[in-house]
């Protein structure tokens, strides 16, 4: 099995926990793309939040009903992708540039479903991906400092010599560490400048992994 039918396969499975009724948050990313595809071909009534404009967009075009994530209690599911998950299903996500709705979504339902190839796994996060870390503009510099004080190697994301902005208008630092970075979460977020960042810690329910030999399921322990 390839990496496009560990995706595929992934998305097929996870579209089928979406039921008619439903008030689903739909993620940003490749494998999340094939997940809305999915669902938009069930042709069900259902309600979603969409976790970035062009997920929105893909959304709309496939005929699935958005509302704001103000226009909901709480969500019965969320399905995204990580770029990064650990044994103990913790992930890092916003390569994207979406982390903040991700995580907004994420914490909004009452299950977390996870959709990954085999490639996304590790043994520590960070071992692979850097850490996206939404900061404002005004300022940023500073963060940056403020960042780098905690023993963080920030990089300011730009593309043709521009910051990337996000949906938000913020900045991404994408930012390595020599110590292990979930460690560090508690005191990014108390940093000034800083909006959110991209550890996604104890949030996980189900962690859907496409293996080149088939799909395997993990899921968190109960406590």
């Amino acid at each position: 099995m390839n990496i496009d039918e560990m995706r595929r396969t992934v998305a097929e499975r996870a579209a089928a926990l979406v039921e008619p009724g439903m008030q689903v948050g739909l993620g940003t990313g490749r494998t999340a793309a094939l997940v809305v595809d999915a669902i938009a071909r069930k042709k069900m009534k259902l309600v979603a939040v969409a976790t970035s404009e062009a997920t929105a967009q893909q959304a709309r075009a496939g005929g699935i009903r958005l509302v704001a994530l103000d226009e909901v209690r709480a969500l019965d599911l969320c399905i995204d992708g990580a770029d990064e998950f650990d044994p103990h299903l913790d992930l890092i996500k916003g390569l994207g540039g979406a982390l903040l709705r991700e995580k907004l979504v994420a914490q909004a339902a009452q299950r977390f479903v996870v959709i990954v190839d085999e490639e996304k796994r590790v043994r520590q996060l960070g071992e692979k991906a850097p850490l996206p870390v939404e900061v404002v503009p005004f300022g940023w510099t500073h963060t940056r400092e403020r960042l780098r004080y905690l023993g963080l190697d920030p990089v300011l994301r730009e593309r043709a010599g521009n910051p990337v902005l996000t949906d938000g208008g913020n900045y991404v630092l994408d930012c390595r560490a020599q110590v292990p970075i979930a460690s560090l979460a508690d005191a990014i977020k108390r940093t000034t400048g800083v909006v959110e960042h991209g550890l996604f810690l104890r949030m996980a329910h189900t962690v859907l992994v496409g293996t080149p030999s088939g799909l395997e399921e993990l899921h968190r322990p109960r406590t």
